[in-house]
């Protein structure tokens, strides 16, 4: 049973990365599995769930792709930005993903929704992560949300909207532009 649902899950990653949310029909899935359509159904209850469901594993690897580059040693400034640009790398790689930032555009509500709880997942994981810099006085007392979001937006501006324009930023001058404009502010050692 969880063979086939493997293949469910393979097969709609697949069609949603090739035709994009909305123009992929259950149908097409049940063939690329293998499977009938009825079978599909005995593990999700549509289309926007097994949607939901392929969208929470890749927030799942991202975080952990994300974790495998924190090292204690480093300070929180370095950290963040190894974590953030990990997860952010990995979010632009991923076909699947790739597709349906093409697809927001259309404004499927389905795919709206999902890129929400990506963006939501990732400021969660960032709130998290200023929390403990702040409980071990790292850093200085802040809303740790707010500090997400605007240290999440920061990024995707400097790494994706800069290069609308502008020749790509390296890691090293995000680093130092970060440095300069959020984290000297935050840092304990400044006060």
């Amino acid at each position: 049973m969880a063979d086939r649902k493997k293949l469910i899950i393979e097969a709609a990653a697949k069609s949603f990365s090739e035709f994009g949310y909305k123009a992929t029909t259950m149908d097409q899935v049940a063939r690329r599995a293998g499977v009938g359509k009825g079978t599909i159904y005995t593990f999700f209850k549509n289309k926007e769930d097994l949607l939901q469901y392929i969208m929470e594993s890749l927030i799942a690897e991202m975080k952990h792709s994300a974790e495998e580059t924190i090292d204690e040693r480093l300070t929180f400034n370095e950290n963040v930005h190894r974590a953030l640009y990990k997860m952010l790398e990995y979010r632009f790689k991923h076909q699947l993903a790739i597709k349906l930032y093409e697809e927001v555009k259309l404004g499927t509500p389905e795919v709206v929704e999902a890129l929400r709880y990506v963006e939501e997942s990732i400021l969660n994981y960032i709130s998290q992560y200023i929390e403990e810099a702040i409980r071990k006085q790292d850093i200085l007392p802040c809303d740790p949300k707010l500090t997400a979001f605007i240290i999440l937006k920061m990024y995707i501006a400097l790494i994706f909207d800069w290069e609308k324009n502008h020749p790509p930023l390296t890691k090293e001058e995000i680093s130092k532009l970060f440095e300069l404009y959020i984290f000297k502010g935050l840092s304990m050692d400044n006060h």
